[in-house]
């Protein structure tokens, strides 16, 4: 993939293809056409090269239309999911200093171009992650990083001419833009979903004869305690639908050998792949194939090519085999940075510091050991405690809050978030809504708490694993408990 722009890329592929099935019944030759009725629409307006442009996105045929489009005129992606609020989106906004917004047609929020950043020289996407300082930061992916992981990943997963992938994944994350790109770039199908259920999940398998599936732990275990047995081969085993698939990809959070071994049996013969990677490596820097997932139980795997790595101590020392330290990743795919937060660079002398704790079990295959960051993993998602915090600090009658994540059989972890009112008569259900205007749907807290005061460490700082602590003992009464989803 010597061509540095997605968009060429994908031009490329959709005129080599172009009489057969691209996105649904969208055919490419139409995926090329409509695209570039976008890219037309987008330099109509005056659209620069490298100014950041933002998508709106739900996993619509014309989502993926929109990135090809923008991409052709010369701009950068920057994803936003339909449903996300109108105060998450404005943190968007504010970074990215956007004046387009195509949200299956242009609307424009401002007259003057924003400035000319060299970070965005080349840019493909600027992908909003959260992190451990709190607001999501905005990981910009360069077309030549993001192509040439492409290659990498090719290379180990084949995506083939003919083959349907059914995406549940949303494109707002790195995950479901990957997948996608390499089944259209090697003449698959794609079988976008907005949502999922394990009941669609099902039927589509069966009804769209899915070759491959990407998906994250949470939706597997949700189709675990959903899927009726009528679904399973006469053993009990197999799901009876899945006769086509190739490959099942999962990740976004750990995958515990439990899981693993659950869904090796229940989707035989396909191959279950573990995936390790952030957005900010333009993900994939480690595969667990199924010749090492029985040896290799519970581990990442081995890097994907081009990958290197270290485990070092804090002192930034590589540690001794076996032991435990943070695991520090380079390759030729790293982002260029975070648009224009030059203070939160993670990467050093070309090493970015993943936050992950990990060991090596055998020379090249890594395991995690912990999180050295705070991040919630809620249903594959990766949220920040500061992000909600904040939110629910901006309550008028809101004096402070803190945020942490717990256990869950079917999410991974449910976000539990303690309160103390600033004053009396504030309602749990008013602060539900609150945050709804505010935070997406998967940020908002499962389980509220109100107190007099926040647990505090020696120091007097707010102390989350006090507060951790004490829902493990039971301390605390839920004010208000949604119901998993």
């Amino acid at each position: 993939m010597g061509i540095e722009n997605l968009g060429t890329l994908l031009a490329e592929a959709a005129k080599r293809f172009s009489a057969r099935q691209a996105i649904e019944e969208m055919r490419f030759s139409e995926l090329l056409e409509t695209a570039h009725q976008v890219r037309s629409a987008l330099a109509a307006a005056g659209l620069r090269a490298d100014e950041p442009v933002h998508v709106r996105v739900s996993n619509h045929p014309d989502d993926f239309v929109a990135y090809l489009g923008v991409w052709l005129a010369g701009g950068v992606v920057v994803p936003v999911h339909r449903s996300t609020p109108q105060g998450a989106a404005a943190h968007v906004f504010a970074k990215t200093r956007a004046r387009f917004e195509w949200d299956r047609s242009l609307k424009q929020h401002g007259q003057d171009a924003p400035p000319s950043r060299p970070i965005l020289q080349g840019a493909a996407l600027i992908v909003f992650t959260s992190g451990s300082s709190g607001l999501p930061k905005g990981a910009v992916l360069s077309h030549r990083a993001f192509a040439g992981k492409l290659a990498a990943i090719q290379s180990l997963l084949g995506f083939a001419d003919g083959e349907r992938t059914l995406l549940v994944l949303i494109i707002t994350f790195s995950f479901g833009i990957w997948v996608a790109l390499l089944t259209l770039l090697h003449g698959g199908v794609l079988i976008p979903r907005e949502k999922f259920t394990a009941a669609a999940f099902l039927r589509d398998l069966a009804e769209q004869r899915a070759t491959r599936v990407a998906v994250v732990p949470t939706m597997m275990r949700s189709l675990i305690l959903d899927v009726p047995a009528e679904r399973l081969d006469s053993e009990g085993r197999a799901l009876a639908a899945a006769g086509s698939l190739r490959q099942v990809l999962i990740g976004g959070e750990t995958l515990g050998n439990g899981l693993a071994r659950t869904l090796r049996s229940l989707f035989a013969p396909a191959q279950l792949i573990d995936i390790y990677g952030l957005t900010e490596t333009s993900t994939c820097d480690f595969f667990l194939m199924p010749a090492d997932a029985e040896r290799y139980a519970g581990c990442i795997g081995r890097p994907s090519p081009g990958v290197r790595h270290r485990i070092v101590a804090d002192d930034g020392q590589a540690v001794q085999p076996g032991e435990i330290g943070e695991l520090l990743v380079a390759s030729p795919f790293l982002m260029s940075g975070y648009l224009d937060e030059p203070t939160l660079e993670p990467i050093r002398q070309g090493w970015l510091a993943t936050g992950d704790l990990a060991r090596e079990r055998d020379p090249g295959v890594l395991e995690i050991a912990g999180r050295k960051k705070e991040l919630i993993y809620r249903g594959g998602n990766k949220v920040a405690p500061q992000e909600i915090e904040f939110a629910c600090s901006a309550h008028p009658k809101v004096a402070a809050a803190l945020a942490v994540g717990r256990p869950d059989a079917r999410l991974g972890q449910r976000i539990h978030a303690l309160i103390v009112p600033r004053e009396p008569g504030l309602a749990a259900p008013e602060l539900r809504a609150f945050l709804g205007e505010r935070l997406e749907k998967y940020k908002q807290p499962d389980v509220l708490y109100f107190a007099a005061e926040l647990p505090a460490g020696r120091t007097g700082k707010a102390d989350r694993a006090r507060f951790a602590a004490m829902l493990e003992r039971g301390e605390l009464a839920p004010a208000l408990e949604s119901t998993p989803a």
